[in-house]
């Protein structure tokens, strides 16, 4: 079971909501590409903020004192009936990912749609820490992308 909520924390993101749900929902057609698990009740809340909070966020939890275009943080918990719940935050920067956007020659929605991929994959417990696990997330990401008829032409 896979539920979720959007909040928005700036402005500049209200105008976008119902087209944010919309790509999650187009996103979570793929959840076995995404590798959600049957047995797993996940709650997502996508917090749609700006580089301010982000940035506050990364300095706080990650040490890096700049904004970022997409923070993602899981929470496990193990249920007496022995499913794991997961609950998921999912905050992204507008600032960030509209000049991401610009400065690739990317159309913003597109760019977050694979922002969106990228977070449900950590949510599963995918990571770039290495080459080989940044080539097999990247990898699912961009047959995701092309099954959405996107083009992944980003380049971080």
């Amino acid at each position: 079971m896979i539920n979720y909520t959007i909040y928005s924390r700036n402005y500049r993101w209200t105008k976008r909501v119902r087209k944010i749900d919309d790509i999650i929902n187009q996103v979570l057609v793929y959840k076995k590409d995404l590798q959600f698990i049957k047995n797993i009740n996940y709650y997502c809340d996508f917090t749609l903020t700006n580089d301010k909070f982000i940035k506050h966020l990364n300095q706080k939890f990650r040490k890096i004192n700049k904004p970022t275009d997409v923070l993602t943080f899981v929470s496990k918990l193990n249920m007496k009936n022995k499913k794991e719940d997961r609950h998921c935050d999912v905050i992204l920067s507008i600032e960030t990912i509209l000049n991401d956007a610009k400065k690739n020659n990317i159309k913003f929605y597109n760019h977050l749609t694979h922002l969106i991929i990228h977070s449900f994959l950590h949510i599963n417990d995918f990571f770039h820490n290495n080459i080989k696990d940044y080539l097999i997330m990247r990898n699912i990401e961009i047959n995701i992308l092309n099954k959405l008829g996107i083009i992944n032409n980003f380049k971080k």
